[in-house]
């Protein structure tokens, strides 16, 4: 029953192939669109996890609050009431924090040579390559005792080896730079990063001691940040916690003010760039969701048309036996294997053109086998809604009528 339905539907999208042809090309370039649009996002999710865990493994971060002076709101970072010690004492008292760091960064002129370039140089404690996860590749790092002797070393990013030496690949290990007109060695080059979130690249740092920045180069006592590396991602809210109750008593905070100071849970900031990510993948396959619609009413257009110039052969099929439910089924399963077909071309469309985002704009895309089910199911869906009533159409021509249609 179905079998010879199905060979008379074919040979009817043989007989057109430019009108077969037309009718898929919404439903290809619908389910091509999803394709593409949900690699993009899933890749996009995946390249803001892979950067906030660039940030550090189980990271806390710890920033001094904004504070008021003369009635003007400074910004965030501003106070200067975070302490070395007081990461020492958070690392004493806190059990779930492994390990901290601080750092101390402002933008200061780096000469070497002939070249010269304007960059942060950062501050940073000893265990700042196993906190921040961010490690020498040349050189070496600095030590305790380059902590207390507050040398003039440095370490250098790989885009500050690239302006000051010319090429990224130079080594500039031994070389003697100056940092606003006081003399630095290099001893070491950090991996390459992408950016950290922020406007700043951790690719573009140099980094001193903390006691050589503190006292040689700002002047200053405090520190700008406190990194805290927590046991796991399981104990960061307990962490927070207990580290947020060492500060306030070390700061004399009433049981009622505000903390001066912020705390940045990587987890926190992990789950809301994937939100975000989220909404817009879903915004942007909804979009492209609207065009397999636009295919479903232009395969019902063009079936009108068909059933249409097929009057006669209906009214033909009505005379020698075919039933109402022959003709409808005949003109529905023709509507589906064009979706269908329009279908499977679109998800191969949508994975070289996901492809081909990823190689010509170097945007990360991840095919997903569920949003391929999903657009091709919604294809056979559509075909199957704006089929029926073309379909619908041609079963209730009388046989009579159709057979006189000219």
């Amino acid at each position: 029953m179905i079998g010879p339905i199905v060979r008379v539907a074919l040979r009817a999208i043989r007989g057109n192939p430019l009108r077969a042809g037309l009718t898929m090309l919404g439903v290809i370039i619908g389910v091509g669109a999803v394709v593409a649009m949900v690699a993009l996002g899933a890749g996009a999710r995946a390249a803001v996890a892979a950067r906030v865990q660039n940030l550090g493994s189980n990271l806390l971060i710890v920033v001094p609050s904004s504070v008021n002076v003369g009635g003007v709101q400074q910004g965030l970072g501003a106070a200067q009431n975070l302490m070395w010690d007081d990461a020492l004492a958070i690392k004493d008292e806190v059990p779930q924090v492994e390990e901290v760091a601080a750092e101390f960064s402002r933008t200061a002129q780096v000469v070497y040579a002939g070249a010269n370039t304007a960059t942060s140089v950062v501050g940073v404690t000893t265990a700042y390559q196993d906190v921040r996860n961010h490690h020498v590749v040349q050189g070496v790092f600095f030590t305790d005792e380059d902590m207390q002797a507050q040398a003039r070393l440095a370490v250098l990013g790989p885009n500050v080896v690239k302006d000051l030496f010319g090429s990224a690949e130079a080594d500039p290990i031994g070389a003697r730079i100056k940092i606003n007109r006081s003399t630095y060695t290099v001893i070491g080059v950090l991996e390459v990063k992408s950016a950290s979130g922020s406007s700043t690249s951790r690719d573009d740092v140099v980094l001193v001691p903390m006691t050589t920045a503190q006292k040689r180069l700002y002047g200053v006592t405090y520190v700008r940040q406190i990194d805290l590396k927590v046991r796991s991602s399981e104990e960061l809210d307990d962490a927070e916690k207990a580290m947020t109750e060492v500060l306030r008593a070390r700061h004399r905070i009433l049981p009622k003010g505000a903390n001066d100071f912020r705390v940045y849970n990587q987890a926190d900031v992990l789950s809301a760039q994937l939100g975000v990510s989220q909404t817009m993948t879903m915004l942007l396959g909804g979009i492209a969701a609207v065009s397999l619609l636009v295919g479903g009413i232009g395969i019902m257009n063009i079936m009108l048309v068909s059933v249409t110039e097929r009057t006669r052969e209906i009214g033909l099929r009505k005379a020698v036996g075919a039933t109402q439910a022959d003709v409808l089924l005949q003109f529905l399963v023709e509507a589906v294997l064009l979706s269908v077909s329009g279908g499977v071309l679109g998800i191969v469309v949508g994975a070289v053109g996901a492809q081909l985002l990823s190689r010509t704009l170097g945007w990360a895309t991840i095919m997903s086998v569920q949003a391929a089910l999903l657009a091709f199911v919604f294809s056979v869906a559509v075909g199957v809604f704006f089929g029926y009533y073309p379909a619908r159409r041609a079963a209730s021509l009388h046989p009579i009528e159709a057979l006189r249609y000219e």
